[in-house]
């Protein structure tokens, strides 16, 4: 009675402590300091293979009044952003409600087909105003009623599309999903989503989590992963796997590799933890992950499900 007592506090401070932080985007349990997007005209060996972006927030039905998402350092330039021989970089970031979200799997993470469906509720582009460097940018109040009813989903669904539209410099910004506009407040019961993570790495011996959820479908995964450049490995993890090593791209390249999946895996979240071991002290990379029908998985801020217990480091991860 005692061990189920203490463990019932111990749930409670975890999922207490998730709320917490859970409609910033990255996380602050992925140990990801930002979300990156290039411009159009960047080589894509600098780490973005799309120039593009797009992030879903769920907000429960319970949810009456309105919300706000809020961009940290929107612009181009200052002190986050990546300067490839001068900032001349523009970036779009557009938010859509009713009609967002897509039955093909790739308008929902590539800027293919009709990835921008839905109602535009506001969009603005961004250059190098210095007014919005290092400062949060907030939009709204926006209308829970706005989304798209998605129940499965957690509830009424937008979508925050983000194209770098002109230019080849590197966009460094971070989101969150708030119940105020000048403060970050989360909304409760809310969640975010994404299918492909652009993200930075930006110090050596930094280890990263990604949680992709598995469903009661799925028998295996194929994970992808651009451009790490030699300067990271990546370690899965799972409820049966005590920590594998998976296939890790170099410089401008993709890097894939299959793996099965095992029925204590299923309706629990992987850990994918991403190592950072080289000197180079910025790493802008992509990661998603398909299962066997090739349909792509969902990166949540708060992991669905149980995830591993077992947390591997930089050391015993070399053994």
């Amino acid at each position: 009675m005692k061990k189920k007592f203490v463990f019932s506090i111990v749930f409670f401070l975890i999922l207490f402590s998730s709320n917490i932080y859970a409609q910033s985007i990255p996380a602050k349990n992925e140990n990801i300091p930002y979300l990156v997007t290039f411009g159009n005209k960047a080589d894509k060996s600098w780490g973005d293979d799309d120039f593009n972006q797009i992030v879903f927030f769920s907000i429960p039905k319970e949810q009456k009044k309105p919300f706000f998402i809020r961009i940290f350092d929107p612009d181009i330039g200052g002190k986050h952003d990546e300067n490839r021989q001068g900032f001349n970089t523009k970036t779009k970031f557009s938010l859509y409600g009713a009609g967002c979200f897509s039955s093909i799997d790739k308008e929902n993470k590539d800027p293919v087909g009709d990835y921008k469906k839905g109602n535009l509720i506001s969009s603005k582009t961004f250059g190098s105003e210095s007014v919005f460097d290092n400062k949060w940018y907030t939009i709204g109040p926006i209308n829970p009623l706005e989304g798209e009813l998605l129940p499965d989903l957690g509830g009424y669904i937008f979508k925050l599309v983000i194209d770098g539209v002109s230019g080849d410099d590197g966009n460094l910004y971070r989101l969150f999903m708030s119940v105020k506009n000048n403060e970050n407040i989360a909304v409760e019961g809310g969640n975010a989503f994404m299918y492909e993570y652009s993200f930075r790495l930006n110090s050596s011996k930094q280890v990263a989590h990604l949680y992709p959820y598995i469903d009661e479908h799925t028998i295996s995964i194929k994970q992808y992963n651009f451009d790490f450049d030699g300067d990271a490995y990546i370690k899965l993890i799972s409820m049966s796997i005590p920590g594998i090593k998976v296939n890790t791209s170099k410089d401008g390249v993709w890097a894939k590799s299959l793996h099965k999946m095992k029925e204590k895996d299923k309706k629990t979240s992987l850990d994918i933890q991403i190592i950072k071991t080289g000197t180079k002290s910025n790493n802008n990379v992509v990661f998603y992950i398909t299962n066997q029908r090739d349909q792509f998985l969902q990166f949540h801020s708060i992991p669905i499900g149980a995830i591993p217990k077992k947390r591997i480091g930089v050391r015993s991860s070399r053994k």
